[in-house]
C-alpha cells in the first residue's frame, strides 16, 4: 500500500458531531435489521418445526427446523467477499443502505409464505431461499456499521463508539423477543395459522426505516480521502490476504464467541421449552429480553473500559466468563427455577458475555488498515459467525435423541469460549494506536488520514 501524498486533494475536515450521527446511524439499522434477524431464531425454535416440516417426526422436525437458522450464517462467508468488495471499493454507506433493505424485505416474504401443509416440501425450500437472503444481509451490516463508526471516532474513544453497533444488535434481540411474546401467548392453532406471521409482516417498515435513516448518512474521512488520492484497493481481498491473513484468521477463531449467543437465544430457549423440561415459553423469552436489556448498559460500559485498560483484557472477561457461566445457565433451566433462571440468565448474557460484545467491534476493525477494514471484519466475523450459527445443530445432536445432555451442550460450548479466548490473547492490542497507524502491515505504510475531532455523546 502506498501513503496518500501529502499534496493529494481531501475532503473537507470533518465537522463536528459527525461520530454522533455515524454512532446513532448505526444503531438504529443493527437494532432494525436484528429484529430482523433474530425473529427467525425464536421462530425456529417455536413455530416452524410445526409449520413448515412434515407432522409424522416431531424430533426430526425441530432439528431440522433449527438447521435452517444456520443456513443464514453459512451464507454470511459469501457475503463477507462480495458486500466486502464493494465496502471497500465504493463506500461503506452505501452498503449499510443496502443490507438493511434487503434484510426488510427478505423477512417480510417469511410471512408470505405458504405452510408445509399447503405447498409441501417447496415450503421448507423457500424458507431456507429467505434465510440465506437474510444471511447475505448480515454479512455485511455489522462489518460496514463498525467501520463506518470506527473511521469516524475520535483518538481514544474507538472502543465506545464502535460498541454502539453491538448495542444496536442487543436492541434488535429484545425487539424480536417482544414481538413474539404476545404471539407465543396465542392458542396453538391461531399461533401456528397466523399469529406467527405478524412480527415477520412487520419488518415492510425495516426497509423504509433504512432508507431514510441511512440515505443521508455521510462517508468516513479516511475513506473519503483514500478515494480522493486514487488509493482505493482495487481487489481489497489480495491486498487482505497478502498483509493480513494472520489477522483475518484470529478473527475468525475470535468470532466463535458468537456461539455463546446462539446457544442462549436459540438452542436454550428450545431446550428450556421441550417436554423433557417443559419451561413456560413467555417466561423464556422474558428471560432473552431481560437479559438483552442488561446488555444494553452492560456493552458500552464495557466499551469505555476497553479504551481504558485495552481491548484485549475486556474480551477475555467475556470469553472466559461465559466459558464458566454457561454450566450455571443450563444447570438453571434444569432446576425449573424461574427466579434461579431469570438470575443466571441476566448474569451471564447480559452481563459477562456483554464484555466480549462491547469490545470486539474496535479490537477486530483495528487489526486493518482503511483498504481491507470492511472486507478484513466482513470475512473474519462472517467466517467464525458461520460456524456459531451450526453451533445450535451441533448441540442438539450432543444433547442427545431426548434432549437431556445439556452438560454436553455445555461442555461444547466452553471449549469454543476457550478458543476464543487464545485467538484474542494472541492478538496485538491496539487500543492506543492512532487510527491513521491501524492495521499497518510489513509491505504497507500508515494512512496518511488526519484524526477526527473528538466529540462527546
Amino acid at each position: 500500500m502506498s501513503a496518500v501524498p501529502l499534496d493529494a486533494p481531501t475532503p473537507s475536515p470533518t465537522p463536528h458531531g459527525r461520530p454522533r450521527k455515524a454512532a446513532i446511524a448505526a444503531w438504529i439499522g443493527s437494532a432494525l435489521e436484528y429484529y430482523d434477524f433474530f425473529i427467525y431464531g425464536s421462530a425456529a425454535a417455536l413455530v416452524f418445526p410445526h409449520v413448515f416440516f412434515s407432522p409424522d417426526d416431531p424430533a426430526t422436525a425441530t432439528l431440522i427446523s433449527l438447521g435452517t437458522f444456520g443456513v443464514a450464517y453459512a451464507a454470511r462467508p459469501l457475503g463477507a467477499l462480495v458486500l466486502g468488495h464493494f465496502g471497500d471499493r465504493l463506500g461503506r454507506r452505501k452498503i449499510m443502505v443496502f443490507t438493511l433493505i434487503l434484510m426488510g424485505l427478505s423477512t417480510f416474504a417469511v410471512g408470505c409464505l405458504p405452510t408445509y401443509a399447503q405447498v409441501g416440501t417447496a415450503a421448507p425450500i423457500l424458507l431456507v431461499l429467505m434465510r440465506v437472503l437474510q444471511g447475505l444481509s448480515a454479512a455485511g451490516e455489522q462489518a460496514s456499521a463498525n467501520s463506518m463508526t470506527l473511521e469516524h471516532a475520535p483518538e481514544g474513544r474507538r472502543g465506545y463508539y464502535t460498541s454502539f453497533t453491538l448495542n444496536g444488535t442487543q436492541a434488535g434481540q429484545i425487539l424480536a423477543t417482544l414481538a413474539f411474546i404476545p404471539v407465543a401467548a396465542l392458542p396453538e392453532d391461531q399461533l401456528y395459522s397466523w399469529g406467527w406471521r405478524i412480527p415477520f409482516l412487520l419488518s415492510a417498515l425495516v426497509a423504509v426505516a433504512g432508507y431514510v435513516i441511512r440515505r443521508k448518512l455521510e462517508e468516513t474521512p479516511t475513506f473519503l480521502r483514500a478515494s480522493a488520492s486514487s488509493d482505493v484497493a482495487k481487489l481489497p481481498l489480495a491486498d487482505l490476504l497478502r498483509h493480513h491473513w494472520a489477522d483475518v484468521l484470529r478473527v475468525v477463531a475470535a468470532s466463535l464467541i458468537a456461539t455463546v449467543s446462539t446457544i442462549f437465544t436459540v438452542w436454550g430457549l428450545s431446550y428450556a421449552t421441550s417436554d423433557h423440561v417443559g419451561l413456560d415459553k413467555s417466561a423464556m423469552l422474558w428471560v432473552g429480553a431481560l437479559a438483552n436489556a442488561a446488555a444494553l448498559l452492560a456493552i458500552p460500559l464495557w466499551a469505555k473500559l476497553s479504551d481504558r485498560i485495552g481491548r484485549k483484557p475486556v474480551f477475555l472477561v467475556g470469553a472466559l466468563g461465559s466459558a464458566v457461566l454457561i454450566f450455571v445457565y443450563l444447570w438453571s433451566l434444569s432446576t425449573g427455577s424461574y427466579p434461579l433462571i431469570f438470575l443466571t440468565g441476566v448474569l451471564f448474557f447480559g452481563v459477562v458475555y456483554s464484555a466480549a460484545n462491547g469490545s470486539w467491534p474496535a479490537f477486530y476493525g483495528e487489526m486493518f488498515s482503511t483498504r481491507v477494514r470492511l472486507s478484513g471484519m466482513a470475512i473474519g466475523t462472517q467466517i467464525g459467525f458461520a460456524i456459531a450459527g451450526f453451533a445450535v445443530s451441533f448441540a442438539e445432536r450432543i444433547a442427545g435423541p431426548e434432549g437431556e445432555n445439556w452438560l454436553g451442550v455445555a461442555g461444547f460450548t466452553a471449549a469454543v469460549c476457550l478458543i476464543s479466548a487464545i485467538a484474542a490473547a494472541t492478538g496485538r492490542e491496539t487500543y492506543r494506536v492512532p487510527t491513521a497507524d491501524l492495521g499497518t502491515a510489513p509491505g504497507e505504510t500508515a494512512d496518511r488520514v488526519a484524526p477526527a475531532p473528538t466529540a462527546s455523546i
